[in-house]
């Protein structure tokens, strides 16, 4: 890589990679070990062929999709730990956080860990990423139903495992809008 490739590459880094680093925690489950491994290897995949690449941000996230998704194909799937620290920093935040979005980043992240991994991976870039479908499955090498299923299970599980969230209105929007695609519709 010349001087000038480094450079753009450096301030590509600087530039983009803390909200590079949310997606790969979210796609870890929320551990942000785990998010930060992720990264730094799509970033090394990156860096070798950096002059070739057109558009950096859209070639290193389809990167982090593919390793999460090269991690739930593993033959030997490893365990997850779920840990039970806060998302982030209190003091990050700026004064006009509602009362109860610390509560609710807690309890998601904690619903989210607790998801499979491909679940996970599916609500990510569903509604985080906010991908199409399509996009989904074409980057998860799936077909559109398979995504609209699992987007459908997921949502319904993740009700399940944190009902809170239900209670505090997070998932009902999304689960309710999910069931238009839902796989086998049962009519009377």
């Amino acid at each position: 890589m010349d001087a000038e490739a480094q450079e753009n590459f450096r301030d590509f880094v600087e530039s983009r990679s803390s909200a590079l680093l949310k997606t790969a925690v979210l796609l870890s489950g929320g551990d942000r070990h785990a998010g930060e491994d992720l990264l730094q290897n799509a970033l090394i995949k990156a860096a070798g062929r950096w002059h070739r690449i057109e558009e950096p941000e859209a070639y290193v996230r389809q990167i982090l999709y593919r390793q999460q998704v090269s991690r739930w194909r593993l033959k030997w799937p490893r365990r997850e730990l779920s840990v039970s620290e806060p998302p982030e920093n209190p003091g990050r935040h700026g004064a006009g956080d509602e009362p109860g979005a610390a509560d609710l980043r807690i309890v998601m992240r904690a619903a989210l860990a607790r998801l499979t991994a491909r679940q996970r991976t599916v609500l990510v870039l569903r509604y985080f990423e906010d991908l199409p479908e399509a996009d989904v499955a074409r980057l998860l090498g799936c077909s559109v139903g398979t995504v609209r299923s699992t987007t459908y299970r997921s949502l319904a599980r993740l009700r399940g495992l944190a009902p809170e969230l239900a209670a505090l209105g997070a998932v009902d929007a999304e689960h309710q809008r999910s069931r238009d695609y839902s796989p086998v519709e049962v009519r009377p």
